[in-house]
């Protein structure tokens, strides 16, 4: 039997043949509920982002003029009646649109989830790439492994948000500068920043992949070598402009329509949370060790951190998410999803520890292996305890009320879908509008507002309409009202 096993190990690229039924296998657990409505999990953040591409769809792409259906002051303190969302350049938006216009005959939302999944087993590939690299033949499978099934990184590399597709393009420059560095071809070099010049414009908080990017640099060349040769100069000074001038450009365009760019200062300390006890607690306690390693899960990564290193890859790597974390400190505690991006080193890590503790020569070597199965498998399973509970519909009533808006009123209907702000609501209408009722009553109609609808029918302002104005439908889970039609007294 022994001699079987050893005899498929040690297959000629056994460790594609096993990537290749990772890549199969983590493509089919994203599948699970993917044609779930918005209304899981962080549904306000998936609504913004697929209603952008919504109204691509309706009213054709234009990149530089990315909209939604919120046309309320509150995300950006300005009256903003055209709904301009003025965050990422819509480049997951433009991907989303084109799988609609190619399977128009399914599911718009699953379309979305659908594009975050087809870029995320694209990184899975890269991570294979660089942790094979850097760990040698079974590192690369192991770093896909962790990435493909640790189940909070399932959850969130099928929602519809831009942030998976900026792990992506991250991966796949960090990938190609990796090959610049073994090589020295220069065409890797300008690749590499032309795609990490789109991970930034997605989210310039990819900023920090370029931890390794430095670590490499500077492991190959001395600062001294790079300032006194002019031709290594200006290539290093060309990849920086492709890096950096589309998201200063991006950053000016978007800088002459402030109605466009919601709050975002907030993120980075706007509560002073930074290094008190809370924030320690929160992202390595309750995120790092319990949400996204299910707390078993630590045994390998603490192991790839600590372990006797023939290069600190992963450490640079994992610096950068660190630095991540630190620096936009409020968001990563308040939202979860703000981890995605640290994916990548953790798994990178765990393969590290993984494989030091499986070839360990301290411990009992089948102890030791018997842990780390364990670990793994329980790790999993307790991520899975916590995430299973992210694909929940905990409200179905705003998707019958929105389904009631959509048959009821006109397409050009402007409603008030009041929902704390959240535009999970607004987006199940299928109509523009606001969120929140952020003014009078009065004054919003004034600025076009049509049709109200609530599905917290003993609020104060659902009272005060009810009172007042036309009942278009009225069930025990919500009310449409026509704010044209006042009630004769």
């Amino acid at each position: 039997m022994s001699k079987i096993i050893n005899r498929v190990i040690n297959l000629k690229y056994i460790e594609y043949i096993i990537l290749t039924l990772l890549l199969i296998f983590g493509l089919l657990v994203r599948l699970y509920k993917i044609n779930n409505p918005i209304a899981d999990w962080h549904s306000w953040r998936q609504a913004d982002t697929a209603s952008v591409t919504r109204n691509y769809v309706n009213d054709g792409l234009n990149l530089l003029y990315p909209k939604y259906h919120d046309i309320s002051s509150i995300q950006t303190g300005y009256l903003n009646l055209e709904g301009l969302r003025l965050v990422e350049f819509p480049i997951f938006n433009f991907f989303h649109y084109l799988l609609v216009k190619i399977l128009p005959s399914v599911s718009f939302d699953a379309l979305g989830r659908l594009t975050s999944i087809i870029f995320s087993i694209f990184s899975a590939y890269f991570l294979f790439l660089i942790g094979k690299r850097y760990l040698g033949k079974w590192g690369g499978p192991l770093t896909s492994f962790f990435f493909l099934f640790i189940p909070f990184n399932i959850f969130f590399s099928r929602v519809i948000l831009p942030e998976p597709l900026c792990v992506f393009f991250s991966l796949f420059s960090l990938w190609l500068f990796i090959k610049y560095i073994d090589s020295e071809k220069v065409f890797y070099l300008f690749f590499s920043g032309i795609i990490f010049s789109l991970a930034l414009l997605i989210k310039p908080f990819a900023l920090f992949y370029l931890f390794p990017v430095v670590y490499l640099v500077l492991g190959k060349y001395q600062v001294k070598k790079i300032i006194n040769t002019p031709k290594l100069l200006i290539n290093f000074l060309i990849f920086v402009d492709l890096v950096l001038i589309p998201l200063l450009l991006w950053r000016f365009w978007i800088g002459k329509h402030p109605e466009g760019i919601p709050y975002f200062t907030w993120a980075f300390n706007g509560d002073l949370i930074r290094f008190r006890p809370a924030f320690w607690r929160w992202i390595f306690g309750e995120r790092i060790g319990r949400l996204i390693l299910g707390i078993w899960g630590l045994i390998p990564f603490v192991l790839g951190v600590v372990v006797k290193k023939k290069n600190y890859f992963g450490i640079s790597l994992m610096l950068g998410a660190l630095a991540y974390v630190f620096i936009v400190a409020t968001a990563s505690v308040r939202h979860d999803y703000y981890q995605i991006l640290i994916i990548p080193p953790i798994c990178l890590l765990a393969a590290e520890g993984s494989l030091a503790l499986w070839k360990n020569n301290i411990f009992n070597k089948w102890l030791a292996r018997l842990i780390l199965i364990f670990s793994i498998i329980l790790g999993l399973g307790m991520g899975w305890y916590q995430v299973k509970e992210y694909y929940k519909i905990d409200h179905p009533e705003i998707i019958a009320a929105g389904t009631a808006v959509d048959r009821l009123t006109p397409k050009d209907a402007k409603v008030i879908a009041p929902y704390n702000g959240d535009t999970a609501f607004l987006y199940q209408t299928n109509r523009w509008g606001w969120p929140v009722v952020d003014d009078s009553i009065e004054n919003i109609i004034k600025l076009g507002a049509t049709v109200y609808v609530s599905v917290n029918l003993g609020s104060g302002d659902t009272k005060y309409v009810e009172g007042k104005y036309k009942t278009i439908e009225k069930t025990s889970q919500y009310i449409v009202i026509d704010l044209t039609k006042l009630i004769k007294k």
